[in-house]
């Protein structure tokens, strides 16, 4: 009988080989081919389907009609110029990253809840049903005896298992799924921090590039300025053709410095839009901080922002909630070691009919026969399971749930030592750039003046137009480092009120002390 299965078991496995292969139709055909798949009457892309073998598109993939609806842009007041607090908001509601966040902190939420159902007894009901028939003839002396069978039933049960004492494993498995909910929910905290962060530079960035866009206008308008004085001087005998050649030239450098910063202020406004998470086709004013006044004697003393910072920084919150959460996950290994105690109860309800019918021969009647019966039945165990070998499993669990709350023992000291380096370089950040946007201050106030006396003894017939055109550069330069200091500074009081946990909203400027 082994002869006729063994090929018939070879042949099931060259067909079964056959068919896994075959899926490599699905695939490119060739490293330097391009992948042409088959699509749908809808567009879609048939999955599973083999490749076409039609190269004429190239590298192009077939376009899906579905995918390219354009994302829908929030409702805008286009009559409203929005702050940094109401664009925040906006970024809040629909950048994905917070929704991402969101459903992560509520999965983790979930599985806590899980971890503390395991408390509660195991109900099952349980209902099996069957039936049998049978048909048979005997024969013996020329009497015929014909016999029909049947038999059916049904088979109910509610079945109960509940874990009633464990030396405290639940309990830890419980309080570490806890903790890694603690955890989910810092991290959603500081995926909005980062949000607030990413949004808040890249607001600073604009206004920078719209600011160093209108210092481009005004530049250009003392080139031409410059290039009226030239002009008239040589149309009054004074100037020189060379003079006017320079101011025409500079008048062409200011138009071509106010196209590149309209380019910049443009993907300034792009790359704010973008960090908000909203359609990069939305159109939206922006409103300015102008007024605003930095100085460094608004930062507290660094020694006071790092001991806040210590306390209330995302990352340092979620290592120590790791920390303990690996502390439960020890004793929920040292409680595999010891007994467990448990309950089990069992309640079945038995229905069954049995009907049997018999034809002898010629003259005698037949005989049936029908049996019902109904069964009720029960049973409570109660017992105690006690772990005797299983071959070294719990002490390599136990080992490494030793080694992992080490390591998180000692990620909580590193996260402590990299914060503390990072509040200090902030801080330090802070303390430069304010210092640079005061003495920028100085120097775009000094460049005017300058600028303004070569321009007026220029026209005089005093001054040269090297002096004047200088005069002009240097101005056009003192109030870039000047909007570029004030940018920076905004900049990095936002990064230090990271650093130190605090950007909870808009960055408030107006206290940077208390950040």
């Amino acid at each position: 009988m082994s002869r006729p299965r063994r090929p018939l078991r070879v042949g099931l496995a060259l067909v079964a080989s056959g068919c896994a292969t075959s899926a490599l139709e699905t695939a490119p055909e060739r490293a330097d081919r391009p992948w042409s798949p088959a699509v749908s009457q809808s567009g879609d892309i048939i999955a599973g389907s083999a490749n076409t073998g039609n190269t004429a598109g190239g590298y192009v993939l077939p376009a899906t009609p579905g995918l390219g609806i354009l994302p829908t842009a929030p409702a805008i007041d286009a009559a409203r110029a929005y702050s940094l607090p109401e664009l925040i908001d906006l970024a809040e509601s629909h950048n994905p990253r917070t929704r991402i966040a969101w459903n992560d902190a509520k999965r983790v939420a979930l599985a806590a809840g899980i971890a503390e159902s395991a408390y509660l007894p195991n109900i099952t009901a349980t209902a099996v049903g069957g039936y049998q028939a049978s048909n048979g003839h005997d024969s013996a002396s020329g009497t015929t005896l014909l016999g029909n069978g049947s038999a059916g039933g049904a088979v109910s049960a509610v079945s109960v298992q509940w874990l009633l004492f464990d030396f405290g494993e639940r309990g830890a498995i419980v309080d570490a799924a806890k903790q890694a909910s603690v955890i989910s929910n810092v991290a959603f905290t500081a995926a909005h921090q980062q949000l607030i962060y990413d949004v808040s530079l890249a607001f600073y960035a604009q206004l920078a590039a719209e600011a160093r866009l209108a210092t481009a206008g005004d530049s250009l308008k003392n080139a031409k300025a410059v290039q009226a004085a030239s002009e008239d001087r040589y149309k009054h005998g004074v100037g020189t053709v060379i003079e006017v050649a320079q101011a025409r030239q500079a008048t062409a450098q200011g138009n071509l410095a106010l196209v590149q910063a309209t380019g910049d202020a443009q993907n300034a406004y792009l790359a704010l839009i973008s960090a908000m998470g909203i359609s990069p086709l939305t159109k939206i004013r922006i409103a300015g901080v102008s007024g605003r006044r930095l100085s460094p004697s608004m930062v507290a003393p660094i020694e006071a922002i790092i001991s806040q910072a210590l306390a209330r920084r995302p990352d340092i919150q979620g290592a120590y909630a790791a920390q303990k959460a690996s502390l439960a996950k020890i004793r929920a290994a040292e409680a595999e070691f010891k007994p467990k105690i448990f309950l089990s109860a069992t309640g079945a309800y038995t229905a069954g009919g049995l009907a049997v019918t018999a034809l002898p021969g010629i003259g005698q009647q037949a005989p049936t026969e029908n049996i019902n019966g109904n069964r009720l039945g029960g049973s409570i165990f109660a017992g105690v399971t006690i772990p005797l070998f299983d071959g070294g499993t719990r002490s390599a669990a136990l080992a490494q749930a030793h080694a992992e709350a080490d390591s998180a023992e000692a990620r909580l000291t590193q996260v402590r030592d990299d914060a503390v380096r990072q509040i200090a370089m902030a801080d330090n950040a802070l303390r430069t750039s304010l210092a640079a946007h005061a003495a920028s201050e100085s120097l775009s106030a000094a460049a005017r003046t300058t600028f303004d006396a070569a321009l007026a003894s220029y026209r005089r017939g005093v001054g040269s137009i090297t002096d004047l055109t200088i005069a002009e550069t240097q101005l056009l330069q003192a109030r870039n480092t000047n909007i570029d200091a004030y940018s920076t500074a905004l900049s990095a009081a936002a990064t230090l009120a990271l650093a130190t946990g605090a950007l909870g909203s808009a960055p408030d400027y107006d206290s940077l002390g208390r950040l």
